[in-house]
């Protein structure tokens, strides 16, 4: 006998498409994953696209802005450690009443770095709200009049702040966020 096969719905059609471009999206990031200078070169221009059309239309100053506000939120959490070392040493101080911090002599026991924000995720997040915000800059809905100095001083005066905060912080708990300038051990001949 025959078997007759149901009819796909309609909802079971978009799904399934919905579900093939997430593949070949996801295959796609999977595939720039390594080239990390030219991904980030790509957004570089992509940022400096979207500035450009800001400053040619004369418009959209506050997109701008929340675009500024958002990046400065991705850099912070791509700067800062992912189990925070202040957090830990209260949570110490509350278990056995003794202040605990990172290692520091060499029997102590060895944490590296890991980012609380990964470079992939901060570079694909990043490059994605550019696109929303050079999107939303073509809408006259967004194009919110404002006195766009203001905006630009109160980002540059936040900007310094979180920065100087941070900073503090990666001083008080001995850690450094990036690997340039740090010993590299790899395998040496020994003859």
């Amino acid at each position: 006998m025959d078997s007759v096969e149901p009819e796909q719905t309609p909802f079971a059609a978009v799904t399934a498409q919905t579900s093939k471009i997430q593949r070949q999206y996801q295959a796609l990031l999977d595939k720039s994953t390594p080239f990390v200078l030219y991904r980030w070169v790509g957004t570089g221009v992509f940022l400096g696209i979207f500035f450009l059309r800001i400053l040619l239309a004369q418009g959209w100053y506050i997109v701008a802005y929340a675009l500024g506000i958002y990046l400065l939120n991705l850099f912070l959490a791509f700067l800062q450690p992912k189990f925070d070392p202040s957090n830990d040493m209260l949570d110490n101080e509350m278990e056995d009443g003794s202040a605990g911090g990172l290692p520091t002599k060499q029997d102590e026991e060895f944490r590296p770095f890991i980012r609380r924000l990964p470079e992939f995720k901060f570079w694909h997040e990043a490059t994605r709200a550019i696109a929303i915000a050079f999107t939303c800059s073509w809408f006259e809905l967004f194009n919110v009049p404002v006195f766009w100095p203001v905006l630009v001083m109160y980002w540059i005066i936040l900007f310094v702040l979180t920065m100087r905060k941070q900073i503090q912080h990666m001083i008080k708990y001995r850690y450094v966020p990036f690997s340039f300038g740090k010993a590299r051990y790899g395998k040496s001949s020994t003859s």
